[in-house]
């Protein structure tokens, strides 16, 4: 049979390695943008976490008309807003123009994870959801680690505001192919009837318990609301967001003041543990769908992988210990790897413990906004952290416990189907 459904897992894996190099491209830039326009630690971690304010906005607007106008069209205007205010951030002349600029940007990346879990629940059998949600995630982390190298060879050649161009103009590359090929498989005129067969026949999670059975109709935000499920997946996703945040805004200022590393060096060093995250991202998925296929998808297993992936992140406590830079960099490798499995592994629980795909969209918006209050905290407390303690350290040991609360709150809080009573 062949495995066209393939090229989904490549549109998903590339719009949000676009979404995070577009994130990213502003801590690269820091250090000039910062010097150009006078701006404090505190002032600079305003300006990192403001994307997030609007993107948090519009997630849960986005869920809803995502449900309604399906992601061809919802996945678009985001790709092109954002793309856009990412370009024009380079002709920024003031604080507030970059402000504006990173709002706009925030508000159409709002689109991005719920896009992902639509298209991951309409396209993928249930037995695959793991590795293929771990693709789509660890475009995340592939993201920073090629604008890492990539962007902060430009900021030194050529200054910050060719980067942001550039990081613009690739968005609109991916928009052009995902209009021209992207259909529901329903739809879709390159795939098999054969595959096109499988994928509606398995992309449905059989019912765990009979109170799930009925439950294949829309329920509503408002009713899912009522689930501790989904408030125990949102808090675990602010528990991990908080530490991925932290090292989207702060890592490169971190290696240039603390570590004394140059801009062209800060992103190779960022670089390696953002590589080595997307693969072993990927193999913790693989091995997620091997895990929950002996006791059934619906089942919930998956909180357990969840829970170990959390875990592993928590090395990040470590840090403030680490003074060899090899030992750092594993250290790094092993805390992001942790966290961009749970991310993944989250998001395909959330689709495991949802009985019906009529509701992905707002749910997946609700989980991710849950996870962007933690993350929108994330840089605007690191920089008044840095300012009291003229120190990094406890910036990475909150970042840890938050880590080791989200693990125990993924096995309590997530061991029944969102269905409300």
């Amino acid at each position: 049979m062949s495995y066209r459904r393939g090229w989904i897992a490549v549109f998903l894996f590339s719009l949000a390695m676009i979404n995070y190099m577009d994130r990213v491209a502003l801590s690269i830039a820091a250090a000039p943008i910062a010097k150009e326009f006078g701006l404090s630690t505190v002032s600079m971690g305003y300006l990192f976490s403001s994307f997030i304010w609007s993107y948090a906005l519009f997630l849960l607007p986005m869920g809803m008309l995502l449900d309604r106008f399906g992601p061809k069209r919802i996945a678009g205007w985001g790709i092109f807003i954002w793309s856009a205010a990412t370009a024009l951030t380079g002709a920024a002349g003031s604080f507030a123009s970059l402000l504006t600029a990173r709002l706009v940007m925030g508000g159409g990346e709002s689109c991005s994870n719920p896009v992902g879990a639509k298209v991951i629940r309409q396209w993928i059998p249930a037995s695959e959801r793991g590795v293929v949600t771990a693709l789509f995630n660890s475009g995340s982390y592939a993201g920073p680690a090629i604008c890492s190298v990539l962007l902060a060879y430009l900021v030194t050649a050529y200054g910050w505001r060719l980067s942001f161009v550039i990081a613009g103009a690739i968005g609109f590359v991916w928009l052009a192919v995902w209009l021209m090929f992207f259909n529901t498989p329903e739809k879709a005129k390159w795939l098999s009837e054969e595959e096109r067969e499988k994928i509606i026949r398995e992309r449905e999670t059989k019912p765990a318990t009979a109170s799930a059975t009925n439950s294949q109709e829309a329920q509503g935000l408002l009713a899912l609301m009522k689930t501790r499920t989904l408030w125990g997946l949102a808090l675990t996703q602010g528990c991990n967001v908080y530490t991925q945040y932290l090292f989207l805004t702060w890592l490169p200022s971190y290696l240039l003041q603390t570590r004394h590393l140059s801009i062209g060096k800060t992103g190779m060093f960022a670089a390696v543990p953002y590589a080595v995250s997307v693969v072993l991202c990927i193999l913790a998925g693989r091995l997620s769908d091997m895990y929950v296929k002996r006791g059934g998808v619906a089942t919930g297993r998956r909180r357990n992988a969840v829970a170990l992936a959390m875990l592993v992140g928590s090395v990040i406590l470590a840090v403030p210990f680490t003074t060899d830079l090899t030992l750092l960099l594993i250290v790094f490798s092993v805390t992001l790897t942790g966290i961009a499995s749970t991310t993944s592994l989250n998001f395909a629980l959330l689709n495991d413990l949802l009985p019906s795909a009529k509701d992905v969209g707002k749910a997946m918006a609700f989980v991710v906004v849950g996870g962007n209050v933690f993350g929108m905290v994330a840089p605007i407390a690191t920089g008044y952290v840095i300012a009291a303690t003229g120190s990094y350290d406890w910036a990475f040991g909150i970042a840890g416990i938050l880590l080791v609360l989200g693990a125990c709150i993924t096995v309590t809080m997530t061991r029944r189907p969102m269905v409300a009573k």
